[in-house]
């Protein structure tokens, strides 16, 4: 019996680096605006909680049937009788009243082993809950049964339909045990919490002055800003204007951020800013960093792209600009390997613009003004 939990198990396993690919980008976002930074603890609970679901999803669904159009199943879909399972485990056991041993018998049957197993399966899950989430245990009682139910559902509806039938009962003793599991995984974390770190005091003693914005962060941004910022530029293409990139660059990356104090939307959403150093001015430092970045790194590969040369009959000058492109943005790479190997987080256009990332972290004794701190991963 234990041998068929492997084959699920080893798909979760499987699929996990997938799983948690998909999962990254949204929790490195939800951490960044929710803490400020990234807590290794944090970090690894959670995608244990991910792996978690993973292998409670393939143990309730797996094996499937060969095809969609499975055949119906004989008999009742719907076990409703509480606690059945204990009859069936009397019904199939030999006991003997004057025997001791052979109530160890019990332990072997089948159908106490599917309920033995029905209530591990949801014990990880209540110690989430208990020492993560720190939810209260009628919350753990709901959830726990909540998740139960949403097994036996996926199940009875042939995967919401994906099956012609259902390949798997609804029964109402799986929704018991689930929940117990749930039950027994809750007082476990409370018995245990004094172990472990608490979550609530993470960020207690973190000095947020000594952390350093990563490029984790900030290519995060970027990929929040690079939408906007070309829905911008096909648009006043659209328009037919003269510069529509030099037009959508300045107004997203220089007057928008001037506007609202070093923010775009993707900075905005990771909790930082761009900030110039004491004495310059900020208007000026944002004109030279992004005509640096995007007016001469990105702008010159954007000008090879759009320009006529393109079209132009093929001359022994043509790969000349190719080529100057092609080694800055060779230059420009090595530096920022460099730079990200020294865990320096300032590249040469934020060098002479006298500008950099700072976070934007809101005071919680409801200041007006903004915390300005470092950060690291």
């Amino acid at each position: 019996m234990f041998q068929s939990y492997l084959f699920p198990i080893s798909y979760a396993f499987m699929s996990f680096p997938v799983a948690a690919l998909v999962f990254t980008l949204p929790f490195l976002v939800v951490q960044y605006r929710r803490h400020g930074y990234i807590n290794k603890v944090r970090a690894f609970v959670l995608y244990l909680l991910l792996l978690y679901l993973l292998n409670a999803f393939y143990l309730i669904m797996l094996p499937m049937p060969a095809s969609r159009h499975n055949a119906a199943p004989v008999g009742s879909i719907i076990q409703q009788v509480p606690l059945q399972f204990i009859q069936e485990i009397r019904r199939n056991s030999n006991i003997d009243p004057n025997d001791f041993l052979s109530y160890l018998s019990i332990f072997r049957q089948p159908d106490f082993l599917q309920a033995a197993f029905n209530v591990v399966l949801v014990v990880p899950f209540g110690l989430f809950l208990g020492y993560y989430f720190r939810t209260r245990w009628v919350v753990c009682i709901l959830l726990s049964f909540g998740l139960s139910l949403l097994f036996e559902i996926t199940q009875i509806t042939g995967i919401y339909g994906f099956f012609d039938h259902p390949y798997r009962i609804f029964d109402v003793d799986d929704l018991i045990t689930n929940t117990l599991g749930g039950i027994i995984g809750y007082r476990i974390a409370l018995w245990i919490s004094a172990l472990l770190p608490r979550i609530e005091q993470l960020d207690s003693k973190i000095d947020y002055s000594a952390k350093r914005v990563t490029y984790t962060r900030r290519g995060i941004a970027w990929m929040l800003d690079t939408p906007i910022w070309m829905i911008l530029y096909l648009m006043f293409h659209s328009w037919q204007l003269q510069g529509a990139y030099w037009i959508s660059t300045a107004l997203y990356f220089v007057l928008l951020p001037c506007c609202t104090g070093g923010r775009t939307f993707g900075k905005w959403v990771v909790r930082i800013r761009i900030s110039s150093q004491n004495g310059h001015s900020r208007l000026g430092g944002l004109i030279i960093r992004y005509l640096l970045l995007y007016g001469i790194l990105i702008g010159a590969n954007v000008f090879l792209i759009t320009s006529s040369l393109l079209s132009s009959p093929p001359s022994p000058w043509t790969g000349i600009p190719y080529s100057l492109v092609m080694l800055l943005d060779f230059v420009f790479f090595v530096h920022l390997i460099i730079r990200v190997f020294k865990r320096n987080p300032v590249l040469v256009y934020e060098q002479l613009s006298k500008t950099h990332n700072q976070i934007t972290w809101p005071d919680k004794q409801g200041a007006s003004s903004d915390n300005i701190l470092q950060d690291s991963i």
